[in-house]
Order: structure tokens, then C-alpha cells, then sequence
């Protein structure tokens, strides 16, 4: 396949584009460098059948050739990134949606949209099933995130329903892993670059709150199967494993073994109280679900960061 991936420097999206050129496909990234980095891609600039565009999707997207699939991944997408770049969120959520929808019908190319568990805002129907509308505050300030991906998910289907496009929407769950920023404002990667440097670990509000953790390498490959599979609608891909954030925090003080300490600060507005995606539908459809638990997953992180930093033990 000749695939078209957006926000392709990005965390995830870097992560998808290794995985698709590692099983024979042709990958053209797209991505203006707003929270993404040419770092995460430097590894697969000289392999064969990747090509790199320094380009905002919020503009008309045209590409030479055929293309099979379009993968609309660009976007800010810690709540530090969306809340400093509140519009530019907006604009690629709905014109960059809009966009590479486009393409996609000018091409007669399958559409696979990153949507994310932020639809359902802070949601009071839990586990959470694709079939929940969810409770979404519009005019908080994470509404710039949460309703460009509702949008996005309208868009997409309204392609589906009036031009005939073929289009899966995965609906991303918090994702961790190598790749990271240590910067991006996440849970993980806050409370990892925080022991490893020794400092207290920052907890909002009582630390009660809960997420479900979704290892990279698990995400790509419930993303590939949804791309792959004949299933029109939002698929859940995340970890069903239920953690409170003071239980994240003790693990990470585990696998690091720092001496941190835990400090609480006031909670975000709007920060939802629980997270947890029903992936019943993942397994029926895709025969997916995950397979690296958090510990696992979060030694392998805190090694990616021991390098970068300069860590000891790295």
C-alpha cells in the first residue's frame, strides 16, 4: 500500500510509520513540526519507500501518484500542547479533517481518522463503550481538543455517508512509550522525567482520578488491525487495565527506584475522574487487544529517558 500519514513526526504517528514501512508499505509523512520532531523520524529518512513533507494540513493536500490510505494523526495532543495552541488545534481537527478527507475521496483512498477517548470528556457511563455519546464541556479549555476530534469523527462519517468513503476512526486511549517528549505535559512522561531527576512527583487533585495506559507498540498494532479490517465506525483501542494516578505514580517510583517524593497540586478544570475503555469490540473485530503490561512498558519508557537525559543507570 501507498500510504499518506499525517502528524507523522509526532509520537504515535513516528511510531505508525516505522511499523507500516516495517511490513513492505510505502509511507508519505506530512507534518508542520508543531509539537512533532524530525528526531522521531531520523531513523527512517534513508529507508526505501519513505518520503517527508514539512507541510500544514490545514491548507489544500495534494499528492502525486496513487495513494491507498490516508491516516489523519496530526494534531496536538497533550493537554500542554492544546491548551498553548488552543486554534491550531481546532484548525486541524476540522480543516485538516476536512482536507485529507479530500484526499482520500480524490484518490478513492481508505480514511482512518485518530479520534481519542476525549470525546467522552469526563464520562459518566463507565467502562466506556464506542455507543456512548459522551460528556463533553464545549467552552472549557479542554474543549478546543475534545470537540475538534468530535468534529472530526462527524466529518468522517458524513465523507462515509454522502461521497462513499471507507472510514475507520480509532478512538486512542492515553498511550505511553520510547518516543515521548519528555516535555509533552502527560502523565507518564511527567512523573518518569520527575523521578529521574529526583524531584517530587506532581499528583493533581487526590490522585484518585484513574487511566487506563496503552503501551506504543500495543496502540500500532490495534491501529493496523483497524486499518486493515472492514469495520466502518470508532473502535476503543486502549488498555482495559484500570490505574488511579497515585497508583502510576508508585509504580514508576518502582521501576525507577527513585527516592522522589509525591506532591499534590490543584486539579485541572474539567480533568475527567475516570477513564477506561470497554474493548469488546476491538476483540470482536479485530482480534486485538493489548499484551505489554504497564510495569513492562513503563521499564522500557524509563530506559528511553534514561538515555535521553543523561540519567544515571542510562
Amino acid at each position: 500500500m501507498r500510504t499518506v500519514v499525517t502528524g507523522a513526526a509526532g509520537f504515535i504517528g513516528s511510531h505508525l510509520s516505522r511499523a507500516l514501512l516495517d511490513r513492505g508499505d510505502e509511507v508519505v509523512g506530512l507534518d508542520n513540526l508543531l509539537t512533532g520532531s524530525l528526531d522521531n523520524v531520523a531513523d527512517i529518512f534513508g529507508r526505501s519507500g519513505f518520503s517527508f513533507v514539512d507541510y500544514d494540513v490545514t491548507n489544500f493536500v495534494h499528492i502525486a501518484g496513487p495513494v491507498d490510505a490516508v491516516l489523519h494523526f496530526a494534531s496536538p495532543a497533550s493537554p500542554k500542547d492544546y491548551l498553548e495552541h488552543p486554534i491550531k488545534t481546532l484548525k486541524v481537527g476540522s480543516l485538516g479533517t476536512h482536507k485529507t478527507l479530500g484526499l482520500a475521496k480524490d484518490k478513492g483512498a481508505r480514511y482512518l481518522l485518530a479520534s481519542t477517548s476525549e470525546v467522552y470528556g469526563d464520562p459518566q457511563v463507565h467502562p466506556q463503550t464506542e455507543d456512548y455519546w459522551g460528556h463533553v464541556n464545549p467552552v472549557g479549555p479542554r474543549g478546543v481538543y475534545d470537540e475538534a476530534k468530535r468534529f472530526a469523527e462527524a466529518m468522517a462519517m458524513a465523507y462515509h455517508r454522502y461521497h462513499g468513503v471507507d472510514v475507520r476512526i480509532v478512538r486512542i486511549f492515553n498511550t505511553y512509550g520510547p518516543g515521548m517528549r519528555p516535555s509533552d505535559g502527560r502523565v507518564v512522561s511527567n512523573f518518569l522525567v520527575q523521578a529521574l531527576d529526583g524531584k517530587p512527583l506532581t499528583v493533581y487533585g487526590d490522585g484518585n482520578q484513574t487511566r487506563s495506559f496503552c503501551y506504543v507498540d500495543d496502540e500500532v498494532r490495534g491501529i493496523i488491525a483497524l486499518l486493515d479490517s472492514d469495520y466502518v465506525g470508532p473502535v476503543n483501542v486502549g488498555n482495559p487495565n484500570e490505574f488511579t494516578v497515585r497508583d502510576l505514580a508508585g509504580l514508576v517510583l518502582e521501576v525507577t527506584g527513585s527516592p522522589s517524593e509525591i506532591v499534590h497540586e490543584p486539579l485541572p478544570v474539567d480533568d475527567p475522574a475516570v477513564r477506561r475503555p470497554d474493548i469488546s469490540l476491538a476483540r470482536r473485530v479485530l482480534g486485538w487487544e493489548p499484551a505489554v503490561e504497564l510495569r513492562e512498558g513503563l521499564a522500557r519508557t524509563a530506559e528511553y529517558f534514561r538515555r535521553g537525559l543523561g540519567a544515571p543507570g542510562g
